[in-house]
């Protein structure tokens, strides 16, 4: 006689195994981009992508930079994903904003007031803080994601890898808690 199927039982996958899956299926997409060896336009294409990503990388860090000024509990908690954030714009050849040794002295004071950015504005509590952050690095690795089938093979590697860490940041900001 067969038991009858749990009341709760899920259908579809569970979160934990999206969350392990996606990042694969996102290098796997990567990997079947084009290689560099299209017409002399793709170049200047590619050189256009790889410099968008490295001022979206540049821009994300300037949100860590001024939620960790205005909510130092948060620095302990954020300095690891700044950091990531620092290597994703290297990567991309930017990095000029972006200081890999930064104290907490220093990574608190790298955003200037002289140029104030609307996504420098850091909500008044900890728990909007996180999930502002969390929502630019979602909305930041969708857009990557999309990305990936206009540029040549190698750079849409690299934008699925830092979209893929985009949304393991995703997780640790909202649920990295637990």
């Amino acid at each position: 006689m067969p038991f009858p199927s749990s009341p709760r039982a899920r259908s579809g996958p569970r979160r934990r195994s999206l969350l392990a899956v996606a990042p694969a299926a996102l290098v796997l997409t990567g990997c079947t981009g084009g290689d560099s060896g299209g017409p002399a336009g793709d170049g200047s294409a590619a050189d256009r992508a790889r410099a968008r990503a490295a001022r979206d990388s540049e821009g994300l860090l300037e949100r860590y930079d001024a939620v960790i000024a205005a909510r130092p509990g948060l620095a302990g908690r954020l300095r690891p994903l700044r950091e990531e954030v620092v290597r994703h714009a290297r990567a991309f050849g930017g990095g000029r904003k972006a200081s890999p040794s930064a104290s907490p002295s220093a990574s608190a004071s790298v955003t200037s007031p002289a140029s104030p950015s609307p996504s420098a504005t850091v909500p008044g509590n900890d728990k909007d803080a996180l999930a502002g952050l969390a929502a630019a690095e979602r909305e930041l690795a969708d857009r990557r994601a999309k990305a990936l089938g206009g540029v040549p093979g190698e750079l849409a590697r690299l934008l699925a890898s830092v979209a893929a860490a985009g949304a393991a940041h995703v997780y640790l900001l909202t649920e990295g808690d637990a």
